[in-house]
């Protein structure tokens, strides 16, 4: 059984979860006693199989509780960005029909009554530290836990992640699986028979995410390497030097990373690299967003021919992988379809040969929607029951996919996903403001960062305080969005092109306009666009 209350059976001391700052340390089995009260939690409340629970939880041992615990309760489960203002937590939290929501006291007592769910149905996790409002009437996690046993419920079933991921409008859509209820242990063996079969995971793995886990990747790794009874450590926040420092401390044999993490281990001194005894990694693994090809090639002089690229989503659309004797040979390339034929169309939907870019379309192995968007769900399959991701790339002769382009806007920035429209409806309603348009450009370390072009009221000759006024609308951006979303720079322009349907025309856009971002840039001023 590919579970982890299978090696709370054999080895229930073993560590299950290791936080990597503070060296709290969860076992096997106290993560089966810990789950079993969770999902006994949820039957108390009246939660059955197929039901919602979100979470809004930092990385550490309580994550992994409330997880466990849901998704053996059956239970369709959504962990939240805690980095979301208050405003764009609760839209999820509505969306998704949660029924229970689990989070640090802190974040909960900022919602309000912006959450449709009553105050005993939000179960805060800790003390509350700087909390907007009291926490009183909200339920105890601690106290919601004692109150039942910790012996596992009697219909137990396999749940599963609800991630969200934006829609076309730019607010975020909910990737619901096809089904939840299946045999506990049995859920998602799939992709832990891939963990197992591809990077060699096993009881003795240990496995470093210094990544946020409301992400897919790290939630899905985490808990994928829980199924095969390996050790997981897990970073609060990333940090170069902290991520050298417990890859040796704890052994790591397997870390994932994004570009970004890469980019910043490179810029550490050599001395400082060195430092640090490496030898256990066996399977330095990266995704997320496109990588430099001079930065992978360091990677491997660095640490040597263990760095694996896969490249999938969260709608489970496709898995393509390469390693790096194959990636030294194609570089650019993310690999070779493992899940199923992929494809490259154009915009009719004609299949193209080799080296012609088109649209990726995979041939999917299992069912999902968005979640009550049934549109987004149809343009996300073509006729012949192919989806995909919304990328655009090209195959070579020998089935290995080089990806180009995006064909929606989507900006991705230290490998997180920013979503243009939701920016530019929020700067849209500045009064100096006239017409607004983002745009990721190229930054050194993040990859892309997030750009305003903004065509000010009276143009920009009316705009002789820009740097005042650039500062003014990042400000406002940062007070109703989180900061990761908003804006670096701000470029002005006389005037957007705009097409006859309304779309702004951003292929028509001056160069100037997609300059890389440099350091102390604020505002960059430009005549036509």
């Amino acid at each position: 059984m590919q579970h982890p209350s299978a090696y709370a059976a054999t080895a229930p001391d073993r560590p299950a979860v290791i936080v990597g700052g503070s060296g709290a340390t969860l076992t096997y089995g106290e993560l089966e006693a810990r789950s079993n009260r969770v999902a006994q939690v949820l039957r108390n409340r009246g939660l059955g199989v197929g039901d919602h629970v979100a979470l809004v939880l930092p990385n550490g041992i309580e994550f992994f509780e409330v997880m466990w615990g849901a998704l053996r309760a059956g239970a369709y489960v959504t962990p939240i960005n805690w980095h979301l203002t208050p405003a764009e937590t609760a839209y999820i939290v509505n969306d998704c029909g949660a029924s229970l929501l689990f989070g640090a006291a802190e974040l909960l007592a900022q919602l309000g009554d912006q959450v449709e769910l009553p105050p005993e149905r939000r179960i805060a996790v800790g003390a509350p530290t700087g909390a907007a409002a009291p926490v009183h009437t909200l339920a105890g996690y601690e106290e919601a836990l004692a109150a039942v046993p910790d012996t596992p419920i009697a219909d137990q079933a396999e749940g599963a992640y609800m991630f969200y991921s934006s829609g076309t409008t730019g607010r975020p859509k909910g990737i619901k699986p096809e089904s939840v209820g299946g045999e506990l242990g049995q859920g998602t063996s799939s992709f832990s028979l891939l963990m197992s079969a591809m990077f060699g995971f096993d009881e003795s793995s240990v496995y470093l995410s210094p990544a946020p886990l409301y992400h897919a990747a790290p939630a899905g790794w985490t808990t994928g390497a829980h199924r095969l009874g390996a050790t997981t450590v897990v970073m609060e926040r990333f940090d170069p030097v902290e991520t050298l420092r417990l890859v040796e401390r704890y052994r790591v044999t397997h870390v994932q990373f994004v570009p970004t993490h890469m980019v910043r281990l490179l810029k550490l001194p050599e001395d400082e690299r060195a430092r640090f005894d490496l030898s256990s990694l066996r399977y330095v693994i990266h995704a997320a967003a496109p990588c430099p090809p001079e930065v992978k090639r360091a990677v491997i002089e660095w640490l040597g021919p263990k760095v694996y690229e896969y490249y999938s989503g969260s709608e489970g659309v496709g898995f393509c992988l390469i390693g790096p004797d194959e990636w030294l040979e194609r570089p650019g390339s993310v690999g070779r379809s493992l899940l199923g034929p992929v494809h490259i169309c154009d915009p009719e939907g004609r299949e193209l040969g080799p080296r012609e870019e088109g649209q990726v379309w995979f041939e999917p192995p299992g069912a999902f929607e968005y979640h009550g968007d049934p549109a987004k769900t149809a343009s996300a399959f073509n006729d012949r029951g192919w989806a995909t991701l919304g990328d655009v790339g090209w195959l070579d002769e020998d089935g290995y996919l080089f990806l180009t382009d995006r064909v929606s806007n989507m900006i991705i920035s230290g490998g997180v996903n920013i979503y243009p429209r939701e920016v530019e409806d929020v700067l849209i309603v500045h009064p100096r403001v006239a017409d607004v348009a983002v745009i990721g450009v190229e930054h050194p370390d993040m990859g892309e960062a997030v750009r305003a072009v903004v065509e000010p009221e009276g143009g920009v000759a009316g705009a002789d305080d820009a740097e005042g006024l650039a500062a003014e609308l990042i400000g406002f951006c940062r007070d109703r969005l989180a900061h990761y979303k908003c804006p670096t720079t701000v470029a002005f322009v006389d005037e957007l092109p705009r097409l006859p349907t309304g779309k702004v025309a951003k292929r028509l856009f001056d160069e100037r306009l997609r300059a890389p971002y440099g350091p102390g840039t604020i505002v960059e001023v430009v005549g036509p666009s």
